[in-house]
């Protein structure tokens, strides 16, 4: 059987989601968790739909896992199991058996994060971890109308760490600034998917574009001139708040377009 696991974590300790020897990540305490719960011989291993590098939390991560089938009361007390195991900086937020075609990973449509900057005297000794003080003051009507050129499918080589397997092609559905009620710079950023750092480097060229440093066209030549050369805004600021899936009967068909484009561009 397929689960769907609905889950959050605060980054601040962990060396990311992917499994690495002798570092701590989610993957790996998420799995080792599994294991002693249900108690198995192996460490199942869980299929996640956006990793995470070191530092960056999520609040809407989802990840499947393949397992024995399970009766429903077990099923029932999975989550909590699994939750008076793992550690106080991951919580289980829901889990269910997955209906037919779903993968965490590849079933997906579009994943939404956001980003958090003060521009004040000093950040919120609570949200220090999640928010990032930035030295200068920042016009968000500047950041937002640098942003809306960015909008649409194209080539973000400009704003990914450099890969020698897949495309920087990317469909960039929502990139938008606002202040909260307590003052702090927001960014929201969805896509079909995202490739390596390129969120924080989207971010990192419009902080550069608030304090008055570059022109509101900056991001956009960048984007069309294809060379890296944003800056990349630190994780702790990150967080993953939603992944997008489509209705259960388009789920394999979705999948299935998701590895035919993805094999496609590796050969090109």
């Amino acid at each position: 059987m397929r689960l769907r696991i609905d889950l959050a974590y605060d980054g601040t300790d962990f060396h990311g989601w992917a499994s690495q020897p002798g570092l701590r990540t989610v993957q790996e305490t998420l799995e080792e968790s599994l294991r002693v719960v249900l108690r198995l011989t192996q460490v199942p291993q869980v299929t996640v739909a956006g990793r995470t590098d070191a530092g960056v939390h999520a609040r809407g991560q989802v990840a499947h896992v393949d397992l024995d089938p399970l009766g429903a009361a077990a099923m029932q007390r999975l989550p909590r199991q699994l939750n008076g195991v793992l550690p106080d900086d991951v919580r289980i937020l829901r889990m269910d058996v997955a209906p037919e075609g779903f993968d965490a990973r590849f079933s997906a449509t579009a994943r939404r994060y956001s980003y958090r900057l003060v521009d004040g005297p000093a950040v919120d000794p609570l949200d220090r971890h999640a928010v990032v003080r930035h030295p200068r003051s920042l016009d968000v009507e500047r950041m937002q109308q640098a942003s809306r050129p960015l909008l649409g499918l194209h080539d973000f080589s400009a704003f990914c760490k450099r890969s020698d397997t897949g495309t920087a092609i990317r469909a960039l559905q929502e990139f938008s600034w606002h202040r909260d009620e307590y003052d702090v710079v927001v960014a929201r950023v969805k896509a079909d998917a995202f490739c390596h750092s390129m969120v924080r480097s989207l971010v990192g060229a419009l902080v550069f574009v608030g304090d008055g440093r570059r022109p509101t066209d900056w991001p956009r030549r960048l984007l069309d001139g294809r060379v890296r050369g944003s800056l990349v805004a630190p994780a702790r600021g990150l967080v993953l708040e939603e992944v997008c899936y489509p209705d259960a009967e388009q789920l394999l068909a979705r999948q299935e377009r998701t590895r035919q484009m993805r094999a496609h561009s590796e050969l090109e």
